[in-house]
């Protein structure tokens, strides 16, 4: 019996002191709102509502319909809503059945961390760049408040308390786009990678921004492997000795992880700059891998081969992509169309992921297990 005892009594301190600390030692966070910032991995409908609304079948598995997202279905944001018990964030661009009593969504598909010098129809990147981003940021922040309290009624239902700005999560996913951006502009992979601190800087500049308009609670998402995607991988031939043995290209990861290393550090020096603040770097990019690499042990089927597209290799048509439509004998036709079981592929449309990848790669973060420090999602307001 006593040695049943002392087995039960290191079990149990093996298993506590396996926790990451935070875990054990402080209270939930009581986020009242979201305020996102992002590209076209976490845009509900910024650019759909600016540039036209992203085509059916995108938003079948859940919507059921168009919901402007870049997906079959809801995407990482949309889960960390959920999980706060907070509907899904209106995008901010977005005029039409918004809410924005619980955050907003300032992400807009296409968008870069650096002001992109070219119109969306020449480059096929926004204008709506992060610091764009912010400004919206910055006038929702005040005019919210001068419509709440100055006209009071139904805008005390739409619009944010004053004390949510303190007190909610704001989380960032960008940077995929300034790595893709470069390279789509025929600059080699060496010239993309020198101006990467610029937007490494320019990135925590915005964040010292939102600080000053009272946010102390930050999420951060790095880059995925943009490598292992079918518009990177379908545009230009790459050697042979260029791809992984997962079918990725490496040096597009290798930019990508030389990014990442760059927010990391950029973010050890934000947390001495606002010593108030709670910031948490989350490592997606290893989970975006390991969809790829181990896609089988996960329940997928097809790591690159994209669920919505029209031909080739990857299934995907940089001049025809999902929901693409064609004339044919004076009729428009669908070309774009979906694949039978989304659930099973972990590409979307070549550029972006299923939601079955989403919720996969939202249920690894949540528990800090990805974060660094690794504090859960739900206690990302605590410090360590």
């Amino acid at each position: 019996m006593e040695s049943h005892s002392l087995i039960i009594a290191f079990t149990t301190f093996l298993a506590l002191s396996l926790t990451p600390w935070p875990a054990l030692a402080k209270d939930p966070c009581n986020f009242p709102a979201v305020f996102n910032f992002g590209d076209s991995n976490s845009d509900t409908g910024g650019l759909s509502a600016v540039f036209g609304q992203a085509p059916p079948p995108n938003g079948r598995s859940y919507f059921p319909g168009p919901a402007g997202r870049y997906s079959d279905g809801r995407l990482i944001v949309d889960f960390i809503a959920e999980s706060f018990g907070l509907p899904h964030l209106s995008a901010y661009l977005d005029a039409l059945g918004a809410n924005f009593s619980h955050g907003a969504n300032f992400a807009t598909a296409g968008s870069t961390i650096r002001l992109q010098n070219r119109t969306l129809q020449q480059s096929g990147f926004s204008p709506i760049s992060l610091n764009v981003q912010y400004n919206e940021f910055y006038d929702f922040r005040r005019r919210s408040q001068t419509l709440r309290n100055g006209l009071g009624g139904i805008f005390k239902q739409l619009l944010p308390k004053e004390e949510s700005f303190s007190r909610a999560l704001y989380t960032f996913d960008i940077g995929q786009n300034d790595l893709t951006s470069g390279y789509f502009a025929n600059m080699t992979l060496h010239q993309v990678k020198l101006y990467v601190p610029d937007v490494l800087h320019q990135f925590s500049e915005i964040v010292k921004w939102v600080h000053s308009q009272g946010g102390r609670f930050f999420w951060i998402h790095n880059t995925g492997p943009v490598g292992c995607l079918p518009y990177v991988l379908d545009r230009e031939h790459v050697p042979a000795s260029d791809y992984d043995q997962y079918g990725c290209a490496t040096p597009f990861n290798d930019l990508a992880q030389y990014f990442n290393r760059g927010l990391k550090q950029a973010v050890v020096e934000l947390r001495k700059a606002l010593p108030d603040s709670a910031i948490t770097y989350v490592d997606v990019y290893s989970l975006k891998y390991a969809l790829v690499s181990q896609h089988k042990k996960y329940g997928f089927e097809y790591p690159l081969r994209t669920c919505c597209g029209h031909g080739g290799k990857y299934n995907f048509n940089v001049n025809l992509g999902c929901g693409g439509k064609k004339e044919i004998n004076g009729k428009e036709v669908l070309i774009g169309k979906s694949c039978k079981n989304p659930e099973v592929y972990v590409n979307w449309d070549g550029v972006h992921y299923t939601q079955a990848a989403n919720k996969w790669i939202f249920n690894q973060i949540k528990d800090g297990s990805y974060s660094d420090p690794p504090i859960p999602l739900n206690k990302a307001c605590h410090k360590t």
